[in-house]
C-alpha cells in the first residue's frame, strides 16, 4: 500500500526541501499548493509530487488533502517580515488538527530553536503556541527546532550585504549556530523513515556553530567581496530584532544550543557552513 506524506508549505524553502528528500526516499508526496498552475507548483509535479490545491487557513481543504495520509509535514509562513502572516498560529493549529483527524501516524512540525525562552519574540511566540497545541491534542509528532538558516546570510533583507545584516548584530564574543534549509528537509525525511527513533522527539537542529568573523570571512572568500561587520545604528538594530532584543546574545547567540555532534551521528551528511557554501550557498550571493 502506497504511503502518503502531505507536505504543507511545499513551494517554500523548508517545504520544498522536505518534498525533495521525501521523493528521493521513495515516498508518495502530496504537496499542498494554493495554485497548481504556479511555476513552483508545476516544478513539484514534474519532480513527481501529487498536487493538492488548498490553503492552510481552510480546514476543509486541509482535511481533503490529508485524507489517507501516513504523515504530515507542517511549516507555516511566519507572522513577521517578510511574510507578515497574521494567520500563522491558526494555520499551524489547522494542520495539526487535520493530521489528527486523518489518523496520521506522524506529524513533523518545524518550529524554532530556543523557543521555550522566547517570550516577547513574536515569530517565536507563535511557534511555541503551535507546539503547545500539538502536545495538547496528542497527535503523534516530531518537533524539529531549526536555528539560524545559513541562507539568511545570502538574503536581500538580513543578509551579509544588506542594510540590516544580521551579522552586524551578533556580538564579537558570541558564536551562532546555523542550519542549511536543505538539511531541515533531510532531517524531516529521516524522521518519517525512522519513526521509532524520532516520534516524541523535540530536537534543536544545527549543522555548524561559528563566531561571526568566521562566517564573514567564509562568505568573503566565496564571493570575493569583503563583509562589513561595523555595528548597525540603534534604530536599525531595533528594526531588525524587534522583540528579539530580549533574547540572549552571548556566549551563544539567541540561546541556540543544538548538540551538533550527536545530530551528525544520526545524519552524517549534515552540512557545516563551508560545505554549504561550496555545494549551494555561494551561488545565492551572485545577485545580492
Amino acid at each position: 500500500m502506497t504511503r502518503i506524506i502531505l507536505v504543507t508549505g511545499a513551494t517554500g524553502h523548508q517545504g520544498g526541501a522536505a518534498v525533495r528528500h521525501l521523493l528521493a526516499d521513495g515516498w508518495h508526496v502530496r504537496a499542498l499548493v494554493r495554485d497548481a498552475g504556479a511555476p513552483k507548483a508545476k516544478a513539484l509535479a514534474e519532480a513527481g509530487a501529487e498536487l493538492a490545491v488548498g490553503d492552510m487557513a481552510d480546514r476543509a481543504a486541509l482535511d481533503a488533502a490529508a485524507a489517507g495520509v501516513h504523515g504530515v509535514f507542517s511549516v507555516q509562513p511566519a507572522a513577521t517580515p517578510p511574510y507578515n502572516n497574521i494567520d500563522e498560529v491558526a494555520m499551524g493549529v489547522n494542520v495539526a488538527d487535520a493530521a489528527l483527524a486523518a489518523g496520521a501516524k506522524q506529524l513533523v512540525y518545524t518550529s524554532v530553536g530556543a523557543v521555550e525562552g522566547a517570550a516577547g519574540i513574536p515569530s517565536w511566540d507563535t511557534k511555541w503556541r503551535i507546539e503547545e497545541h500539538i502536545r495538547a491534542i496528542g497527535v503523534p509528532a516530531t518537533i524539529l527546532r531549526p536555528v539560524m538558516f545559513m541562507e539568511n546570510h545570502a538574503s536581500t533583507m538580513v543578509g551579509a550585504y544588506s542594510d540590516l545584516a544580521m551579522l552586524r548584530v551578533i556580538p564579537d564574543d558570541a558564536t551562532v549556530q546555523l542550519i542549511a534549509v536543505t538539511d531541515i528537509g533531510a532531517l524531516a525525511a529521516l524522521a518519517f523513515a525512522d519513526p521509532e527513533s524520532w516520534l516524541g522527539e523535540v530536537i534543536e537542529i544545527a549543522g555548524d556553530e561559528l563566531p561571526r568573523r568566521s562566517i564573514a570571512d567564509a562568505i568573503a572568500r566565496a564571493t570575493g567581496r569583503p563583509v562589513d561587520l561595523s555595528p548597525l545604528p540603534a534604530e536599525k538594530v531595533a528594526a531588525l530584532l524587534g522583540g528579539a532584543k530580549n533574547a540572549r546574545m552571548s556566549p551563544k547567540f539567541a540561546g541556540w544550543d543544538a548538540d551538533i555532534p550527536a545530530l551528525r551521528k544520526r545524519y552524517p551528511d549534515l552540512m557545516d557552513f563551508a560545505t554549504w557554501l561550496d555545494r549551494e550557498g555561494a551561488a545565492l550571493f551572485r545577485d545580492v
